[in-house]
């Protein structure tokens, strides 16, 4: 089997990289949601295979990467999908607000549990639509906090013309992986309140230690039925520049629904993100689980230097996702804006907390996703800030 180098350092100041060029040179970024690693030498092998073919003109939906996703569905989850429930979609931000027109009525609720990652939040006011919250809660035991529902809080914000549930698993920025128990309460109130249940899956394939992923649409046939899912090989194999993502609609009345509102506004994917989608299915295994290796240990690593040395940042855990979630509110000095704090003091770049809804205020989100020296190096640049 082949080993594949993840602590290679990858240049990508001046790549166009959204992550990469909007701080200064000396700011190491760990904010946007992409991996600093390329993604796996088959896919680039068949990239290059199709840029040296020379011709870019309208393409269709490949029929084999909907049958390779039904395969993996089965072989991962034992889901069983056929390629008529797969709408293939650009990427989540697109589908968010596709969802939010398609499954709610204007004026109607949409509900999601904060903190979230921030189009979750923009996606229903986009689409005249009107924005629900429910805060997640949380424990801490040590510096490690632990989020779960409170299922009462969440039931209660369940009012009149709330029509739609976005729910996030694994959730980002907390890093949960919901149980199965977890997720049929939630199932449950969908049914009970007769809402549809739209569930972002895009990180389900990064699962880190023993970690499990359930899909919420394999709870029952009743729960698929109300459940619009929604993946992509994006994240999993740090291709989301390529923009290729699907949605999972096993009800024929609510996919056409979808299907219709998305008619001459979502483009169909491109060309070169259908190659490498199909490319990473098909021969992305091996590299997908040194990568969760490699994911895992930067975890590790992260949590141990910040018990030692920053045990005053309270953080999450996380089960899944490579982002972790951290709380500067009892630093007094640093918690009325610790993003800036970190980016000015430390020279390194959070996504700031505050965008990410009520639950935010004071925290920043981390991305361990690069090599473990860029990760080292950041959490040095931390510390030394600190105790300066």
């Amino acid at each position: 089997m082949t080993q594949y180098n993840f602590d290679q350092l990858c240049n990508r100041l001046g790549s166009d990289s959204e992550k990469w060029g909007a701080y200064p040179a000396d700011v190491l970024p760990l904010w946007v949601a992409d991996m600093d690693f390329p993604a796996p030498p088959q896919v680039l092998q068949a990239l290059h295979e199709r840029v040296e073919h020379g011709v870019f003109g309208y393409g269709g939906v490949n029929a084999e990467l909907a049958a390779l996703i039904c395969d993996r569905l089965w072989n991962r989850h034992a889901w069983r999908v056929t390629p008529d429930q797969i709408l293939f979609i650009p990427g989540l931000v697109s589908a968010l607000n596709l969802v939010s027109r398609a499954a709610c009525p204007p004026g109607g609720g949409v509900l999601v549990q904060t903190p979230i990652y921030p189009p979750f939040l923009t996606a229903p006011g986009n689409q005249e639509r009107r924005l629900v919250t429910a805060e997640l809660a949380h424990t801490r035991a040590g510096n490690i906090l632990h989020y779960h529902i409170d299922f009462d809080l969440l039931e209660n914000a369940v009012k009149d013309k709330v029509k739609l549930f976005m729910l996030c698993n694994p959730h980002n920025p907390v890093g949960r992986c919901y149980t199965r128990e977890e997720l049929t309460h939630l199932a449950e109130i969908c049914a009970r309140h007769d809402l549809i249940l739209c569930s972002d899956e895009i990180h389900c394939d990064l699962l880190l230690g023993d970690s499990l992923h359930i899909p919420a649409a394999t709870l029952s046939p009743e729960i698929a039925d109300r459940t619009i899912t929604l993946m992509a090989p994006s994240k999993t194999f740090n291709i989301a520049g390529l923009y290729c993502g699907f949605a999972v609609i096993q009800n024929p009345a609510l996919y056409k629904q979808v299907q219709q509102t998305a008619r001459g506004i979502i483009p169909n994917l491109n060309l070169l993100s259908l190659v490498a989608g199909r490319a990473a299915y098909l021969h992305g295994a091996d590299w997908h689980a040194q990568l969760l290796d490699y994911l895992t240990a930067n975890r590790d690593f992260y949590l141990d230097f910040m018990q030692q040395h920053l045990p005053m940042l309270p953080t999450t855990a996380p089960e899944g996702t490579f982002l972790a979630w951290m709380d500067c509110r009892e630093v007094k000095s640093i918690a009325a804006n610790p993003y800036a704090f970190f980016l000015n003091q430390a020279k390194v770049a959070f996504n700031d907390g505050n965008h990410f809804g009520p639950g935010g205020r004071g925290f920043v989100r981390l991305n361990f996703g690069c090599p473990r020296v860029t990760l080292e190096q950041a959490l040095q640049r931390m510390h030394a800030a600190l105790t300066a």
